[in-house]
């Protein structure tokens, strides 16, 4: 293959690099591994110090996570009641032994074998007297000695999927950094990294992957994740001094409809509502683009501040868009806001997916010719035959469930209307300054009086009986309650619980006599809502849903959720769920079955239990989950962050900020060749993307 640049060969597929080929290459690619530069970027999750093993005679306490290597004495595999089958290996050394097991993966019966030496990492727990390990991650050793990359050293361990393993990607990796040596250009300016006092670029690289010692990773790794932050920050402090000047709608504020709509709430706005509300308010008289983050808490009033800043812009003449993720919250959205602003004048529609063509047809002429004030929707209010007369502001809600370019798509509906995203996912506040640099922060950080706390606990299956009975002690009481499966049905996951199995199980055994109701997103829409209008009068007490009601959903006597399988859910996606009670003065509780097999899992619902505070929520699941995912190009525009973390490294992402601001600061930057290798790095990563971060 004939490459003409440094930058040909990064942007060559992954492929071409010797042990990976075009079925490797796919596998690669389920890991966001497209590239040659994809890979030698890939960073290792942890780091192994195979220099010197814990010996199992050393483990002193249960429930940490131990790394052992041992050989294999003995395995052996059963099938247990409805179907499961259960593999064991015993793993041991000269001081021990472990047993390690795992669920229904009876193939693992013919990947080991009697005298294998194996490195096995998990969570130590007793099974009795027995040291046990459920479901760890594990290695097969096949060489000593000779082997250079997988023993005596640290050893990277890199994210998988199917038909990966850790040899071949110690492998693949070294191969391409060995391809890449003479292609790796030197990106930051010798005067910067010296004062800077970070390593080149080529020797980060070889220690992110093989450090000859922690210290040596620890450089490595703050030198990428540096550069990482740099380029990402000149990509914003850009965006930012771009749209300084571009003209938007001076709205006018003064109207009637705002204040008459504050005025008829039959409940005081919070202080922190009132704040919001005049941010908006200012930011809407000027003659230029608002461009707004409201975040807060669930429950804390979003959807009031939304109408506000909607009804302002009807009051002059304009119109007003809300896109909801779901359809769910859409039609919650819709019911919700003309309840609340059924006294005025003003013209509220529903577009829906699933909206039948001559209705679609006659709300859509509407629109066009303007006697539609505002239109709430979901995604289906980007498409090409949507056409507002005069859009003035686009809201919208639970904004990291849209694309970028789908955000985009709506604010393109109108000429530079205002733009309000609003999120329950919270962040703290510097780190929003931060990340999102052109956009204004606010956020409602109080609750409406009253609300109690969520009392929160973790269960074990054995305890799901003694949950239904609870459940049914509250229905009895005249309580309502949700219980969340994260499957519609067993063909996804036979491990799982179906969500429609069960709300014929349970509507037969432990609830019989009880009306319970099941929702899912496969559901025609008006199946749905007369099931959800059906919780909403109490007459279903309990609602037996997947997440499609994870936002919006706003029942104020439902007082449990249980949510089943909890590992199966993210950290924030779980604690939205948990928004969906504790919505009165009733006494409200959550309850979380699970058996996590992961630290991962483990923590999440740890976190759970301990805390209920959004911020704080927000911090940990970036923590766990890693800033390339949260701030990836589909929510952001902007290519993934693979290093470095928003949370734990935000010293150093507000470093790359006063240095990339003071760096575009001074005109001679395009043309001094000094920084020839910087704009070329820049433009590879950021072509065809400022235009979208915006609206991230």
């Amino acid at each position: 293959m004939m490459l003409k640049t440094d930058q040909d060969f990064f942007q060559s597929s992954v492929q071409f690099v010797k042990g990976v080929g075009p079925r490797r290459g796919e596998l690669l690619a389920k890991l966001g591994v497209h590239t040659v530069r994809d890979l030698v970027y890939l960073a290792p999750r942890r780091y192994e110090d195979r220099s010197r093993l814990k010996a199992i005679g050393e483990i002193r306490s249960v429930g940490q996570f131990e790394t052992i290597r041992g050989t294999v004495l003995a395995k052996g595999k059963r099938r247990v009641r409805g179907g499961l089958w259960i593999f064991q290996l015993a793993v041991g050394d000269d001081t021990g032994v472990v047993y390690a097991v795992w669920f229904n993966q009876p193939y693992l019966d013919e990947r080991f074998h009697a005298g294998d030496n194996v490195i096995i990492y998990g969570r130590v727990q007793l099974y009795g007297k027995k040291l046990q390990m459920q479901n760890p991650e594990y290695e097969l050793i096949e060489s000593d000695g000779e082997d250079c990359l997988n023993m005596g050293r640290i050893v990277p361990v890199y994210p998988l999927t199917e038909q990966l393993n850790q040899r071949l990607m110690r492998s693949v990796v070294r191969h391409a950094l060995d391809a890449s040596g003479p292609h790796i250009e030197e990106t930051l300016p010798d005067e910067m990294r010296e004062r800077l006092r970070l390593i080149g670029l080529r020797d980060a690289l070889e220690n992110l992957h093989y450090p000859g010692s922690f210290a040596a990773q620890g450089r490595a790794r703050d030198r990428i994740v540096f550069e990482e932050f740099f380029l990402f920050q000149l990509a914003l402090v850009l965006r930012k001094s771009r749209t300084a000047h571009v003209k938007g709608i001076a709205h006018t504020v003064d109207g009637d409809l705002q204040r008459t709509f504050i005025g008829s709430l039959p409940f005081p706005l919070t202080g922190a509502q009132k704040r919001v509300v005049e941010q908006i308010r200012l930011d809407m008289a000027q003659p230029k683009p608002m461009n707004r983050l409201v975040q807060g808490d669930v429950g804390c009033g979003k959807t009031i501040v939304a109408v506000a800043a909607l009804l302002t812009a009807v009051d002059g003449g304009y119109q007003g868009a809300l896109m909801a993720p779901t359809e769910v919250l859409a039609e919650q959205h819709y019911r919700n806001i003309k309840k609340l602003a059924g006294g005025l004048p003003v013209r509220i529609a529903l577009l829906s997916g699933e909206k039948k063509k001559n209705d679609r047809t006659g709300l859509l002429e509407e629109l066009r010719g303007g006697t539609i004030d505002i239109l709430i929707g979901t995604h289906a209010l980007i498409e090409e035959s949507v056409a507002f007369k005069r859009l003035g502001v686009v809201v919208i809600d639970e904004q990291h469930k849209f694309g970028v370019a789908q955000r985009a798509s709506l604010k393109g509906k109108g000429e530079t209307p205002d733009v309000l995203v609003m999120t329950a996912t919270p962040i703290p506040r510097t780190l929003s300054l931060t990340v999102y640099g052109d956009l204004d922060i606010s956020v409602i950080d109080e609750l409406p009086p009253g609300r109690q706390k969520v009392m929160t606990y973790w269960i074990g299956k054995n305890k799901l009986a003694d949950a239904y009975g609870f459940i049914s002690k509250q229905v009895k009481e005249g309580r309502q309650a949700y219980i969340i499966y994260p499957v519609i049905d067993e063909s996804v996951n036979a491990e799982l619980k179906a969500a429609v199995k069960m709300a014929d199980h349970l509507a037969k055994t432990a609830f019989k006599g009880i009306p319970v109701g099941l929702v899912h997103g496969k559901l025609k829409t008006e199946e749905r809502e007369a099931i959800m209008q059906g919780f909403n009068r109490g007459e279903i007490a309990i609602l037996i849903s997947t997440t499609v009601i994870e936002v919006g959903i706003d029942i104020p006597n439902a007082t449990v959720i249980l949510i089943e399988n909890a590992e199966r859910f993210g950290l924030a996606q779980l604690h939205q769920l948990r928004g969906r009670v504790a919505r009165s003065s009733h006494k409200s509780f959550c309850i979380l079955e699970g058996n996590p097999k992961t630290e991962d899992g483990v923590k999440r619902l740890s976190i759970m239990k301990k805390t209920s505070d959004g911020f704080v929520i927000a911090e940990e699941d970036l923590a766990i989950r890693g800033p390339g995912e949260f701030f990836g190009e589909r929510q952001h525009g902007m290519p993934e962050l693979k290093v470095g973390n928003i949370i734990t490294d935000l010293a150093e992402m507000q470093r790359a900020r006063k240095e990339a601001e003071a760096l575009l600061a001074d005109p001679g930057v395009k043309t001094d060749p000094r920084y020839e290798p910087l704009r070329r790095a820049f433009r590879e990563l950021y072509k065809d993307k400022l235009n979208l971060i915006s609206v991230g």
